[in-house]
């Protein structure tokens, strides 16, 4: 086993612990190397990353055209801001246009900026187009989301832990329960100008929504004359088995926002999609980001799209996904009360602590973390194979059974 020469696991912990802000709380495991699938620890211990950084890696560490992309355009041109144009924007967005099937991108950087663009876009237009009287325009959200950390985002979460001291809020949201039309219904009223919606929920617990509900979701849209935006920045491109969650009810939102595995694993992209109705509606100066769309970003998140496509990621994930799936639904294991998800998106709630289930899982060398106490949630890059999907149920039926001896 080869050591890093910089240092112990426990060195690297404490170096970061003395000056690093406690708002993480990581497994005790200090990565040094991935490629694929796997990562590599400073003791030379190999382990199955399960958490894929929520979707940011679909395309795994290090995909060897995504990093031959970024090599070749560092050596080119890394930056300009929007103040000039470059030669890989146009491209890039293009494609996403392309592949996403809509009119219009506004590039962006991180998920949580990019909600925000959808927020201020729909607002807008529900003031121009709806003539919403002035400041007065709604937006119904869902009971368990998660949009990103702004203060703006965080103010309409239905988790205390995360608003907690955060307020005061904007306001003009209004949320609903996840996964019940006639709420929703309810909700919206003359002053409302979207409904923002994940289309299954991955830091809420991998909940998934009735079979049909999104399509209902965007004909009550369409019926009371508001704007659906999808926030599918983790369910995006590829992760559920299809390119897009909406895609497996033939939804088509009017705003789409996309992120984390735009980058390809290895730079931070986001982007706003709608129709050029709705985007025409920014002018200059209304909206902006120094790197939004800047070359490195275009050009990596244009070999990402092409490797997405080219590669069959989606159709992989849809398959691995659906065998992952029926062999943990077969597991039987007392401590699980559910397994959910679609594609490779999984969920599995236990009675037992979840962060505890990840510690042990740790030991078995899958990276795996849990999400609101009782869900562990298994996210593996697209780009995993049969093996991989026999390796990680042994791996947590080994576990299962080791706790439930031990309770």
């Amino acid at each position: 086993m080869q050591r890093s020469p910089l240092g112990t696991l426990e060195d690297f912990i404490r170096r970061e612990d003395a000056v690093g802000a406690r708002n993480y709380a990581p497994l005790d495991v200090v990565i040094e190397r991935g490629e694929g699938a796997w990562v590599y620890d400073v003791d030379g211990r190999r382990y199955l990353d399960c958490i894929s950084a929520y979707s940011a890696l679909n395309h795994g560490h290090r995909h060897p055209r995504v990093m031959r992309a970024l090599q070749e355009q560092a050596e080119r041109l890394t930056l300009t801001s929007r103040a000039v144009r470059n030669d890989r924007l146009g491209p890039f967005l293009e494609r996403l246009a392309a592949v996403a099937r809509q009119e219009a991108v506004l590039p962006m950087n991180t998920g949580a900026e990019a909600v925000e663009t959808a927020i201020k876009l729909a607002r807008r237009w529900g003031y121009r187009r709806k003539q919403i009287a002035h400041d007065c325009a709604e937006i119904v959200v869902f009971d368990g989301c998660f949009h990103g950390r702004t203060t703006t985002i965080v103010g309409f979460s239905t988790t205390e832990s995360c608003r907690r001291d955060f307020g005061p809020f904007t306001g003009g949201f209004r949320s609903v329960p996840f996964g019940q039309i006639d709420p929703l219904r309810d909700a919206i009223r003359d002053q409302t100008c979207a409904v923002l919606i994940e289309p299954i929920q991955g830091e809420g617990g991998i909940n998934v929504p009735p079979p049909g509900y999104l399509r209902a979701v965007e004909a009550l849209c369409r019926e009371r004359g508001v704007l659906l935006i999808a926030d599918e920045i983790q369910t995006g491109l590829g992760r559920t088995g299809a390119l897009l969650a909406c895609d497996h009810e033939s939804v088509k939102p009017d705003i789409l926002v996309l992120g984390k595995a735009l980058g390809g694993g290895v730079y931070p992209v986001s982007a706003v999609l709608a129709s050029w109705e709705i985007m025409g509606l920014f002018a200059p100066g209304d909206h902006g980001s120094t790197f939004g769309g800047n070359p490195l970003a275009s050009a990596v998140a244009l070999e990402a799209l092409n490797v997405l496509v080219e590669e069959g990621l989606a159709d992989r994930a849809r398959d691995l996904g659906a065998e992952l799936l029926a062999r943990l639904n077969a597991l039987h294991a007392p401590l699980v009360r559910d397994v959910r998800g679609r594609g490779l998106l999984i969920g599995i709630e236990v009675t037992a602590p979840a962060h505890l289930v990840c510690e042990l899982l740790l030991r078995e060398g899958i990276l795996a973390k849990d999400t609101h106490d009782r869900v562990i949630r298994i996210a593996p890059p697209l780009v995993i194979d049969h093996e991989h999907v026999i390796l990680i149920v042994d791996a947590l039926d080994r576990v299962l059974r080791s706790l439930e001896r031990s309770l």
